[in-house]
């Protein structure tokens, strides 16, 4: 992606992943994590601040660290990664609340000239997968490598 991206470190399966977002709320630790549904070669994207106390991800808290884009964009490049290891996996993702939701549709609208390059995209609506269509209001995603 064409936004600059932070620094990630991975497990050698390319699952799991840590980085640090940086801004005036200080260095925050994020997590993302893919793991598999109990459908054959989907995998569910979950990614959040890194909890401490519970050592689980907590996709609720709201950081305002003042780099969403760059954050986004790391998310994004976990995606190409994992997908490089497994191109036959379908990665699918939802924002914890609506309004979460909403930002991971605004990014894919503002990308998706470049994302489509290498990735079919789909967009849940009404139960009921489809095309990614920029202007439509989905419930989730799922991105599979061309």
């Amino acid at each position: 992606m064409k936004y600059q991206r932070y620094k990630y470190s991975a497990e050698n399966e390319l699952m799991y992943y840590e980085f640090y977002s940086v801004g005036p709320k200080g260095h925050i630790k994020k997590v993302i994590e893919f793991s598999e549904t109990n459908v054959e070669d989907v995998y569910n994207l979950a990614f959040g601040d890194y909890d401490e106390i519970t050592g689980k991800i907590s996709d609720r808290v709201v950081t305002n660290n003042g780099d969403s884009l760059k954050v986004l964009s790391t998310v994004a490049s976990s995606v190409y990664a994992f997908t490089s290891k497994r191109p036959e996996a379908w990665v699918f993702a939802t924002g914890s609340t609506s309004v979460r939701t909403r930002l991971y549709r605004m990014g894919l609208t503002n990308n998706l000239a470049e994302i489509s390059e290498d990735f079919h995209v789909y967009g849940l609506k009404e139960d009921q997968w489809e095309d990614f269509f920029i202007g439509e209001d989905y419930k989730a995603f799922l991105v599979k490598r061309k």
